[in-house]
């Protein structure tokens, strides 16, 4: 038996883009599948590309946005290792609500800078299982994680901008195993990071869009409870750290003459980062060491995805719609229940409607539909299939 993360962790989840990194943070990026980054004009453009807020018409923006994530229930079909018995157990289907926010002030000073702010969960984990084996590993992983980044956009010309800003990552986990040697663990922690935006845009309908966002190590520290078949062995302190991996986008996009814009991003995510995961335990753990200190090999690759968005703009009325291609970073030999990722193809959908000349309302839903994944390691020898994931937002936009 192997010990587990405390969340295997960092930003964005097995809700729903590769590894547990979540793109879609705003009402614009669900309906365009995150292809927002050359031509983002709302106030989420603060998230997504703040050097697009230079380009933004004068005045405040603010966005609120309330985000639905449906979790469908992950299916295993398979035998574990030291195990002739054959499996077929679902996980728990799971529903979140989570919120952003996103702010553009007013041009400032004569060289009219732009301060942006959003408030964000950028990535997460959340998986439950009730069955034996899976709860012997994972009967619950969930990483809760906000984000909080101010962002500086400068002009360099009239056609190009600059933006950097920094990332205050705060996340919150729990681990539990269910088996004859079990754990209980809680931890949280708070680190920082940075990111760094280009916006360009040469002619009136040619725009092109380049960030960055730094890897920040969660250093998450919080207590253990460890029980053997008949006691409690441990009650203490445990630590671990784990990559928020860094990630970086190339966008371009290209408006009609009939108000159609097209946009095409490729975003590249560097998983390797994560290579293992150890616990540290602030007092000796006892004849449990076996089961619960040593390193667990996660081996990650880098991951790409491939994302197109389209806008239509009408008189009063923004529709839009967007696709994505999302590679799991999870090699076989790593696979488990904690995180059962797959490749995913995901297609979007959304709407804004101009209420009046302060007030714009939108709504939008992404399907995530992936891959089921033949698993053959050390472990497991089956497949997990049924992972689907559902996501639908609402947001109110208001500028003044």
């Amino acid at each position: 038996m192997k010990k587990y993360l405390l969340l295997p962790l960092a930003l964005s989840c097995s809700l729903y883009a590769g590894g547990y990194k979540i793109p879609e943070v705003s009402t614009n990026g669900v309906a365009l599948s995150a292809a927002n980054i050359a031509h983002g004009h709302g106030a989420d453009a603060a998230y997504y590309n703040p050097a697009n807020m230079v380009f933004m018409d004068d005045g405040q923006n603010i966005e609120a946005d309330l985000i639905y994530i449906g979790l469908d229930p992950v299916n295993y079909k398979g035998t574990v290792t030291g195990s002739t018995q054959v499996y077929d157990i679902d996980a728990k289907s799971e529903d979140f609500f989570i919120p952003s926010l996103h702010y553009v002030s007013p041009k400032i000073g004569e060289n009219n800078v732009r301060i942006g702010f959003s408030m964000v969960v950028p990535g997460g984990l959340s998986k439950r299982w009730s069955d034996s084996p899976a709860v012997d590993k994972a009967e619950e992983f969930t990483l809760e994680v906000i984000e909080l980044n101010p962002t500086l956009a400068i002009p360099i010309t009239d056609k190009l901008a600059f933006a950097f800003g920094f990332r205050v990552i705060i996340s919150s986990g729990v681990v539990k195993s269910a088996s004859a040697v079990s754990r209980d663990m809680t931890g949280d922690s708070i680190d920082m990071g940075y990111n760094l935006a280009l916006s360009y845009k040469p002619t009136k309908n040619l725009e092109f869009g380049a960030t960055y966002r730094s890897k920040v190590d969660l250093s998450v520290e919080g207590n253990a409870k460890l029980y053997s078949p008949t006691s409690l062995v441990y009650d203490g302190g445990a630590s671990v750290t784990v990559p928020l991996p860094a990630f970086a986008t190339l966008a371009v996009a290209y408006t009609f003459e009939t108000e159609t814009t097209v946009e095409f991003v490729y975003e590249k995510t560097m998983w390797s980062a994560y290579k293992s995961l150890d616990f540290n335990y602030a007092g000796n753990i006892g004849n449990l060491a076996p089961y619960f200190d040593n390193p667990i090999a996660k081996n990650w690759h880098d991951s790409n995805a491939y994302r197109v968005g389209i806008t239509q703009e009408f008189d009063g009325f923004t529709l839009m719609g967007g696709a994505v291609y999302d590679e799991t970073p999870i090699p076989d030999e790593t696979l488990s229940f904690e995180l059962p990722d797959s490749d995913a193809f995901s297609v979007s959908l959304g709407g804004r409607y101009q209420y009046n000349e302060n007030i714009n309302i939108g709504l939008s839903a992404l399907y995530s539909m992936r891959d089921t994944r033949i698993v053959s390691n050390a472990d497991l020898q089956g497949e997990f299939s049924n992972s689907n994931v559902l996501i639908i937002s609402a947001g109110l936009a208001y500028k003044f």
